[in-house]
């Protein structure tokens, strides 16, 4: 088995998906995350290829945020769209990656990702509320490379 298949078990991934799906209840924002064994370019060069791979560029207000995982080098990077960053100041996700490094150093990989997600979405409700009509336009699913 790779890496990325021992990295969390079908249970954990569920319940990644319905953090996600939990996070988006409250904001019209997309919320990914991807897994792969490893990159060899820069990770966030690598999340931004993912981006624009899981078409994450292409939700009508530009308000997708990925979180990604290369998990044998050990690097993860989160990234939004250009709705986002066109609103936030820079540090805007420095509070989730926080949340994340911190359940990550004690190698409690689900939870990290759980309260990332899920941090995620308060902050993205606060600049992207849910609005009557919203549909979700990307899947909850995990992604892997």
């Amino acid at each position: 088995m790779s890496k990325v298949e021992d990295f969390l078990t079908p249970e954990e991934e569920q319940e990644i998906v319905e953090a996600i799906r939990v996070a988006e209840k409250n904001t019209s924002g997309e919320i990914r995350v991807h897994i792969e064994k490893t990159t060899s370019i820069d990770a966030y060069d690598r999340a931004m290829e993912v981006f624009h791979l899981l078409k994450m560029d292409k939700t009508e207000l530009k308000n997708g945020v990925l979180i990604y995982l290369a998990v044998k080098d050990k690097h993860f990077v989160i990234c939004g769209d250009k709705g986002i960053n066109d609103l936030v100041q820079n540090d805007f996700w420095d509070c989730t990656r926080d949340v994340i490094v911190n359940h990550f150093k004690e190698g409690n990989f689900k939870q990290g990702l759980i309260d990332g997600v899920l941090r995620a979405g308060k902050q993205l409700q606060k600049y992207f509320p849910y609005q009557d009509g919203d549909t979700n336009e990307l899947t909850n699913d995990i992604s892997k490379g």
